[in-house]
């Protein structure tokens, strides 16, 4: 099987605008590509601006009448930090392991349902991972502005999705199951017009993103009230009865999904609490180790199962394949190879909702706790020939639902962003000495090709690792369509930020197509572009810039001047030789690229865009500010007028103008415009985003070299609190803050002391504003 084109690695620029996907492309942080940066049409802002949510708008996974008792007290807790600060999280305590099943999602879900009133919108979102974040606030843009987002894609919805929060105050945001809390920090420092809601199983790592609430198992008493309204169907239990249910609810260990299923299993049975006791067995609540949660449900079980089996032996079945999927929201679609008859999967389904073994979603889908599919998936017996029960299903099911290589289009995006999670969960549960099929390996390279042309190949790693270990197991390590999924892997991994793997896989990569293809090949000359581009992001120049030298005589050679490869490899090259100092050939290279952009591209193409500011920044850094200015005020113009005056590519064009207006001495245009710039980033993206903390930045490092402490400290301050609470104590920006901070008191205690008054408009130094 042969694999699509080569993918080009995204490369990580020190500073100006050089990505391949910039120009229409930054602006609003919302993706899990490490707060990958969002470009929106101008239209789209004002949308966002303008759309109103529609009454009683909210997508909650299910309704308010299921049982909660215990926890009312973490109710009001709740309550009372979310109105406070607007931010709160529901975790579990240190003392329960596993994967808990103490009620964090049932929490929220109460609240959402008891408050509803308050809210304008109530929008859950499955956030385990920065890619499930992403598509909930894409789904979200889908519900608000459905003409706008059929045509966009997941990382613009998003976007748009954020800048709509931005806009609009009154709503509740739910984040359920929550797996590094850090990943919610673009979203708790940014959104602040609403009420947002976490619940995780982590139980630490909170201090800098909300306040927590934690869970413990119910107390005694709550725990047999939970067991009696299950067990009973809403009528008082007799005194014995509620004795077995106190007796049953500590075997139990408390734990409320245990004590669910239990009172659902006796309810269907009709089995009485003690019989049930008795059969259960030991007391798992007695361990020294404290409760165990995967025990426990284990412990419960093979009764469960079996009286399930025997109303109906496809539940099980569809138990046993949905335990390899997503836990939230598998679309009944998704399941219908395995039950065609749609009566017989709604009936086999409703089985399993009765004894409180999945729940049932508004899109159609069907929800598992992640606590029953670790069970279920660990319910094996090695060498029985079905170690892993379900998961023939699964991958059939899945393979089915993904579209074939010839019909894979981006146009029904409401349908990839719900098969998605699913295809990831099937890979990411694989086990380890599970052998996929060839066509299961051929559905994970569809999809991730469309992860790669939504932008998201960060996502895409385990699908590319997948397809790297069926290859080389069925092709051998060197064949050609091999190197390529190692390619393709190395991308990933530098989109996902991890430098070190991706520079070893485009070591391995370029040496083996050295050796099979030869020196001149077309992908030979793209691996040996990629690894120096990853050399260079690392720092490490006396590598790269040989090794881009080589890549672009080969390249003109072989491809010709202006292929895209080649522009590609004399842009890289220049910014190459523009860290290292050589400013000299930084510039005559940068100059022959926006020649041939223009020339190839036109005048106004966002590549010949970003060569202008190439240029220009490399001028400046040169001393030539006369020739930076044209550039940079040309390039803002042009933005301008593309992409309107609000645009955040255009605001940041407007910083580089009035930062080479500050080197240039002409404080009297610069501050005004940083001044300007600032109140539009604000209004366009928020008071926090990273984007509106640079041009604080910017326009504070300004005022200090203006000498104007009064108006300096204060912007230093903001920005540093922002960024610590935003981007993390050693964050690199944060860093710079904090330098910058420093010496603002230095110098306003130094014109303090020498009696020296404020001066605007003296020289002053070009600002150090941290990552551009």
């Amino acid at each position: 099987m042969t694999s699509g084109p080569e993918i080009p690695a995204d490369q990580v620029w020190a500073s100006g605008e050089r990505s391949n996907a910039a120009g229409g492309s930054i602006g609003v942080a919302v993706s899990g590509d490490h707060n990958r940066l969002v470009m929106l049409p101008a239209e789209a802002v004002d949308g966002a601006r303008t759309v109103e949510a529609p009454t009683g708008a909210g997508n909650l996974p299910g309704s308010a009448s299921g049982v909660f008792v215990g926890r009312e007290q973490a109710l009001v807790k709740v309550r009372a930090m979310l109105s406070d600060g607007g931010e709160a999280v529901v975790t579990q305590t240190g003392a329960v392991h596993g994967l808990g099943g103490v009620g964090k999602s049932t929490m929220a879900l109460h609240y959402a349902h008891r408050f509803r009133a308050h809210y304008s919108l109530v929008w859950w979102i499955t956030a385990d991972s920065p890619e499930s974040i992403v598509s909930g606030l894409a789904a979200l843009a889908f519900r608000l502005c459905p003409q706008w987002a059929v045509a966009a894609d997941v990382n613009e919805r998003a976007a748009w999705a954020t800048t709509w929060l931005g806009w609009h105050p009154g709503w509740l945001l739910i984040f359920d199951n929550v797996e590094d809390p850090a990943q919610l920090l673009p979203y708790t420092g940014t959104l602040t017009g609403g009420h947002q809601l976490a619940t995780s199983r982590k139980a630490t790592g909170w201090h800098n993103v909300a306040p927590a609430v934690p869970l413990d198992l119910l107390a005694p008493e709550a725990a047999a009230d939970l067991l009696c309204v299950v067990a009973f169907g809403g009528r008082t239990p007799t005194d014995d009865e509620r004795d077995q249910a106190e007796a049953l609810a500590r075997d139990l260990g408390f734990l409320p999904l245990a004590l669910e299923q239990a009172g659902a299993h006796a309810y269907q049975t009709g089995t009485d609490l003690g019989s049930y006791r008795e059969a259960l067995g030991a007391m798992l609540g007695a361990a020294a180790d404290g409760i165990r949660p995967e025990r426990t449900i284990a412990r419960i079980w093979d009764r469960t199962l079996a009286a399930i089996e025997n109303r109906d032996p496809l539940a099980v079945t569809l138990l046993y394949t949905m335990a390899w999927l997503a836990p939230d929201d598998i679309p009944r679609t998704l399941l219908a190879p395995v039950s065609p008859d749609p009566i017989a999967l709604g009936n086999a389904l409703g089985v399993l909702h009765a004894y409180n073994m999945v729940a049932f979603t508004d899109q159609q889908g069907v929800s598992v706790h992640r606590l029953v599919q670790t069970v279920l998936r660990a319910r094996h017996v090695p060498g029985s020939g079905a170690e892993f029960r379900g998961r023939h299903e699964a991958e059939s099911a899945v393979r089915q639902a993904v579209p074939g290589e010839d019909d894979a289009t981006d146009e029904d995006v409401g349908r990839w962003e719900r098969l998605i999670p699913q295809v990831m969960a099937l890979v990411e549960s694989s086990p380890p000495e599970h052998l996929n099929s060839a066509d299961t390996i051929a559905a994970y390279c569809v999809v991730a090709r469309y992860l790669h042309r939504q932008g998201r190949d960060a996502h895409s790693v385990p699908l590319r690792e997948a397809v790297l270990a069926h290859r080389a197991g069925v092709l051998g390590d060197s064949h050609p369509d091999t190197l390529t999924s190692r390619n393709h892997l190395a991308n990933a991994c530098l989109a996902a930020g991890n430098l070190t793997r991706a520079t070893a896989l485009y070591e391995t990569t370029l040496t083996r197509r050295r050796h099979v293809l030869g020196d001149a090949h077309p992908d030979t000359l793209r691996s040996q572009s990629n690894l120096a581009d990853a050399y260079w992001t690392a720092g490490d120049l006396t590598r790269a810039i040989p090794l881009h030298e080589a890549t672009l005589t080969r390249s003109e050679q072989v491809l010709g001047n202006t292929h895209p490869d080649t522009l590609r490899s004399r842009d890289h090259l220049a910014g190459a030789y523009e860290s290292a100092g050589d400013l000299t050939r930084a510039i005559h290279l940068f100059e022959i690229a926006l020649a041939q952009r223009q020339k190839v591209l036109g005048d106004t193409h966002p590549d010949t865009l970003d060569s202008r500011i190439n240029l220009a920044e490399a001028y400046q850094f040169a001393g030539d500010l006369s020739r930076a200015t044209t550039l940079f005020e040309t390039a803002m113009a042009e933005r301008a007028r593309i992409l309107g005056d609000t645009h955040p590519a255009t605001l940041r064009s407007r910083n580089y103008v009035a930062r080479v207006y500050q080197a240039a001495g002409d404080m009297g245009r610069a501050i005004p415009l940083y001044e300007a710039t600032l109140t539009l980033f604000e209004k366009v993206l928020g008071d926090t985003h990273p984007q509106t903390l640079h041009s604080r930045s910017c326009l504070a490092n300004a005022y200090s070299a203006a000498e104007d402490p009064d108006r300096a400290l204060p912007l230093h301050e903001a920005t540093l609190t922002q960024r610590e609470r935003i981007l993390g104590h050693h964050h690199p920006d944060t860093l710079i803050s904090r330098s910058d901070l420093a010496a603002a008191y230095q110098a306003a205690q130094a014109r303090e002391c020498s009696g020296v008054r404020p001066q605007a408009g003296s020289e002053a130094a070009e600002p150090d504003d941290g990552a551009a």
